[in-house]
């Protein structure tokens, strides 16, 4: 029997954006998807500010299920978050999907510094800068198909959220942790992707002993909306292996 897959949705992102995974996955296995508070539909819990507070978060979710054993994907910020779950519970995790993502916090030459991205995001308020930052996870930004739903799951943030991911980001690295990884890992990069360079996705894929690749081409970062047939048949491939 296949093992339930857990599924983190990274910043400004919600449990809702998983649904075309839902459709086609769902028959096959159980897909748990992890809602992180002060995001989606549990924007009025308050906010963590720590990428091992989320991780420890996410443990307590799949423990309140009676999960013991699981496969697990993160997507952009909740790529670090499940970096640190594995690093919690190395031996729960069967096979790890690193998803657009990276192993530190805030990328080297950034457009922006996070104080500055903070006033920013309070200044134009949530919704427009909810707007704003889902064009850029598009290739085709605001005329993609599945920009709407994404920018109306991203607005759902709350301002506590918005601020506390940013702290978590700032202070967090993976990157010593990287070799330790055990599990089969599964590297799946849009090889347009404005959030996270080739070098980032490069850094996991080559210090990971047990990692592969997979580069998608014509896409930003949401692969999983952009060619979901694609994503799908390839996070199923990886899995069933």
């Amino acid at each position: 029997m296949s093992l339930p897959l857990v599924c983190v949705h990274g910043f400004m992102g919600g449990q809702k954006q998983w649904h075309l995974q839902e459709e086609a996955l769902g028959a096959e296995r159980s897909l748990v998807l992890v809602a992180l508070p002060g995001f989606g539909d549990l924007n009025g819990e308050p906010a963590i500010s720590t990428i091992n507070g989320l991780a420890k978060r996410v443990l307590a979710d799949v423990d309140a299920q009676g999960i013991m054993q699981f496969d697990l994907m993160g997507h952009s910020m909740g790529g670090m978050i499940v970096q640190e779950v594995i690093r919690l519970a190395p031996d729960r995790v069967r096979r790890l999907i690193l998803y657009a993502t990276g192993s530190i916090g805030v990328l080297p030459g950034r457009f922006e510094t996070i104080e500055e991205s903070k006033a920013r995001g309070h200044c134009d308020g949530i919704q427009s800068t909810a707007r704003r930052i889902a064009a850029t996870w598009f290739l085709h930004g605001e005329a993609a198909r599945c920009y709407g739903p994404c920018a109306d799951i991203a607005a759902q943030t709350s301002p506590d959220a918005f601020d506390a991911g940013l702290e978590a980001m700032q202070s967090w690295s993976g990157q010593p942790d990287l070799p330790s990884i055990r599990s089969e890992t599964l590297i799946l990069w849009g090889d347009r992707d404005r959030t996270y360079p080739w070098s980032q996705t490069e850094i996991l894929w080559q210090s990971i002993p047990h990692a592969h690749l997979a580069v998608v081409p014509g896409c930003a970062h949401a692969v999983h909306m952009e060619k979901p047939a694609l994503f799908n048949a390839t996070l199923k491939d990886f899995l069933e292996a």
